[in-house]
């Protein structure tokens, strides 16, 4: 293997969270594939030139073709360059989950998207 590519999330409103990573997170959307029964997959990244990716699906679909996998949501970490910019414009919103915590590795907050999903970001150093 030569690096992580995409990382697949299962969603269970997926206008909601592709409106979420795109307007709360600046993300960009990179490409929409359509799949079989009217359901698409949306990738998005921070930005067009990211090396890795998040593919939304729809977790109906999921449960219907590959009902085998996990519909958990992954425990993903972020680093942020504009941390404090960031943690403050989340905050401002709601959507932190507590305060900076200060770690041996950086400091480090968590945010939840509209959906409920945690996930982290820590200090660019």
């Amino acid at each position: 293997m030569e690096k992580l590519n995409q990382v697949m999330l299962y969603v269970d409103d997926q206008e909601k969270a592709v409106n979420f990573w795109k307007d709360t997170m600046d993300f960009v959307v990179k490409s929409e594939g359509e799949l079989p029964d009217g359901f698409k997959s949306v990738e998005i990244a921070p930005s067009d030139d990211n090396e890795t990716s998040f593919v939304l699906f729809d977790k109906a679909f999921i449960k219907k073709y590959s009902p085998e996998v996990s519909l958990e949501m992954p425990s993903l970490m972020f680093k942020a360059s504009n941390f404090d910019e960031l943690y403050e414009s989340l905050k401002d919103q709601g959507l932190t989950g507590h305060d900076i915590i200060d770690m041996p590795e950086g400091r480090v907050f968590n945010f939840h998207d509209t959906q409920g999903n945690y996930f982290a970001i820590m200090e660019q150093k």
